[in-house]
C-alpha cells in the first residue's frame, strides 16, 4: 500500500510542533545518531575558537583523557601556570578561529610553511608569537625567545596529533586578515595585539564556502594522513562576532559567517567516515532555547547553556562504565525525553566555576 505522501511515518524529531522542547527547554536534544563512542581510553584533542575550551573543560572533568601535550615547567604552580594558558587547550595554540589558521599550524608544525612574519612588537618593547598573540600576556623579551618556544609548541602540536584518539574542532570565523606575501593567516589584525598593520603588506579575508571546505578536509585528511585511527567531531561556535571588518552591521556579518561555517562543516562531515557534525549552535542559538542562554551582552554563553551543551555531548558520545548515567543509550528520537542528567553533578558544576576563556577577539575594539 502506497503512502497518502512521503512523511508519513516519519519520526516526530523531524517535525518543529511535535518538538518536546515547546514545553520545556530542557528537553532540546538535535543530536543525531553517533557514528562512534569515546572510551575512557581515548585521547581527546581540542581546538578552535573561544567555546572550544569549555568543550576541554568539561571533559577533562567528566573524566575523559583530555590529552595536553605542552605542560608547563613543573615549578610553575597550577594558578601561575593557568594565567599563562596551559591546559585551555591541547596544546598553547590559543584561539584558532578559521580553517586558514588550522591548514597553516598543521603545515608549521611539520616543516612544510614558515611565515615572512615570526614576531610582532608591542609598544611595550616586549614581543608576541602573530599566531598566537595573547598566549604569553607579559610578552617574550625578544623575537628570538618568541621563535624559541615556538619550536617547543610546534613540537607539542606534533605530539597531539600523532597520539590522539578524537579531534574536537570549533569552527569560529571565515573573517581572517593575511601577510599578502605568504598568505600566512593570524587570529586577529596586525596592530591589535602586536605588530603594526601595513596595508601594503596585511589583507583582509573573510572566507566563502568552497575555502572553508577546502581548508577543513585538507586539514583532516593530513591529520589522518598522520594518524589514520583518528576520528573528528566539528562543531561551529555559537558565539557572534565580536567585531566585523566589512562595513555592515555585525550580526548581519555573524549570520554570514555562521552560515558559511555551517555549510562546510555539513559538507566535510557527510563525506567523511568517522567524522560528525555536533550542534552545540544549533543547541544555543534556536528558538527553542528561547536565547536564555546568552549573556546579557547578547554574546557570551551562560553556563547553563554549556551545560545543555555537554550534557548532551557526553549522553551521545560517552563511552562510560555501566551505572554511569551518560553511559545510558540515548532516548529514542520519536520519544519524549527527560533533561540530559550529568554523569558526576560535582565535576560539572566545577567546571561550571572555571567559565573564563582565552578570546583574543575580545581585544578589538573601535577606540
Amino acid at each position: 500500500m502506497s503512502k497518502r505522501h512521503p512523511y508519513v511515518g516519519r519520526p516526530d524529531y523531524q517535525f518543529w510542533r511535535k518538538e518536546p522542547a515547546l514545553d520545556d527547554m530542557r528537553l532540546f536534544d538535535p543530536v543525531g545518531t553517533p557514528s562512534f563512542r569515546i572510551g575512557l581510553e581515548d585521547k581527546v584533542v581540542t581546538a578552535g575558537s573561544c567555546f572550544a575550551q569549555h568543550v576541554a573543560r568539561f571533559l577533562a572533568n567528566a573524566g575523559f583523557d583530555f590529552l595536553v601535550t605542552e605542560q608547563p615547567h613543573p615549578l610553575l604552580t597550577k594558578s601561575v601556570a593557568a594565567t599563562l594558558n596551559y591546559g585551555l587547550f591541547s596544546a598553547r595554540y590559543g584561539n584558532i578561529y578559521s580553517t586558514r589558521q588550522l591548514r597553516q599550524l598543521l603545515q608549521r608544525a611539520y616543516g612544510e610553511f614558515e611565515p615572512i612574519d615570526g614576531a610582532w612588537q608591542r609598544p611595550d618593547g616586549r614581543w608576541v608569537d602573530p599566531f598566537r598573540p595573547q598566549i604569553l600576556p607579559s610578552g617574550y623579551v625578544s623575537a628570538r625567545e618568541v621563535a624559541l618556544d615556538r619550536e617547543i609548541h610546534l613540537a607539542a602540536v606534533r605530539r597531539a596529533i600523532n597520539e590522539m584518539s578524537v579531534f574536537v574542532f570549533t569552527l569560529g570565523l571565515t573573517e581572517t586578515w593575511m601577510d599578502r606575501r605568504d598568505g600566512a593567516a593570524y587570529p586577529l589584525a596586525p596592530g591589535v595585539a602586536g605588530g603594526t598593520y601595513d596595508p601594503d603588506i596585511h589583507e583582509f579575508r573573510n572566507l566563502d564556502v568552497p575555502e572553508v571546505t577546502a581548508d577543513l578536509q585538507w586539514s583532516l585528511d593530513f591529520i589522518r594522513a598522520k594518524n589514520p585511527a583518528a576520528r573528528f567531531i566539528i562543531t561551529v561556535s555559537p558565539v557572534p562576532l565580536n567585531a566585523t571588518a566589512v562595513d555592515r552591521h555585525v550580526a548581519v556579518s555573524t549570520a554570514y559567517s555562521k552560515a558559511v561555517l555551517r555549510i562546510a562543516a555539513e559538507q566535510v562531515t557527510t563525506a567523511m567516515p568517522l567524522c560528525d557534525y555536533f550542534p552545540s549552535y544549533e543547541i544555543i542559538t534556536s528558538p527553542f532555547t528561547r536565547a536564555k542562554y546568552f549573556e546579557d551582552d547578547a554574546r557570551e554563553i551562560r553556563p547553563a547553556g554549556v551545560k545543555h551543551v555537554m550534557s548532551l555531548f557526553l549522553r551521545h558520545y560517552a563511552d562510560l562504565p555501566e551505572g554511569t548515567e551518560s553511559a545510558k543509550p540515548a532516548a529514542p528520537k520519536s520519544a519524549a525525553r527527560k533533561p540530559a542528567a550529568d554523569p558526576a553533578p560535582s565535576r560539572v558544576e566545577r567546571a561550571s566555576q572555571l567559565m573564563q576563556v582565552l578570546c583574543d577577539e575580545e581585544a578589538i575594539d573601535n577606540a
